[in-house]
Parts: structure tokens; sequence; C-alpha cells
């Protein structure tokens, strides 16, 4: 059985906070298609979108550094 997909902002590949990116990582999309349909809606609705945004960026966990301090991997 496979694991359950998390979702999680990732370090790298972000604009912001990385919330599109997540988005996009968790539903299997680009992210600068998820980046374009996020500000059309926002656009669209009068800017409630970046309400929705930064409730988001608080949810929305970061990933963990699949690093630790000497650069090998975990």
């Amino acid at each position: 059985m496979s694991e359950p997909k998390k979702m999680e902002r990732p370090r790298t590949g972000r604009m912001l906070a990385g919330v599109c990116a997540a988005i996009a990582n968790y539903v299997g999309m680009d992210a600068t298609v998820v980046r374009v349909i996020y500000l059309l809606l926002t656009l669209f609705t009068a800017f409630c979108g970046a309400i929705v945004y930064f409730i988001l960026m608080l949810v929305i966990p970061e990933a963990k550094s699949t690093f630790n301090i000497n650069n090998k991997k975990e």
C-alpha cells in the first residue's frame, strides 16, 4: 500500500510562500498554471484570494529539509 499524499510548501521552486507550488505538487500540475489560475481568481473575486493565500500559508506546513547539517541525505 502506498503512502498517502501530503500537501507541503516546498523550500525550492516557490515565489512567495510556496502555496501555489504546494497545490501544484499535490494535484500534479505545473506550478505556473496554478499561479495563473490563482491570479485570475484573485482579480475576479475582489482580491479575496490574498486572504485565502495568507490562510493557506499558515495552514499548509513547510516541507522538511532532506539534508542534515553536514549536507548528507538523512
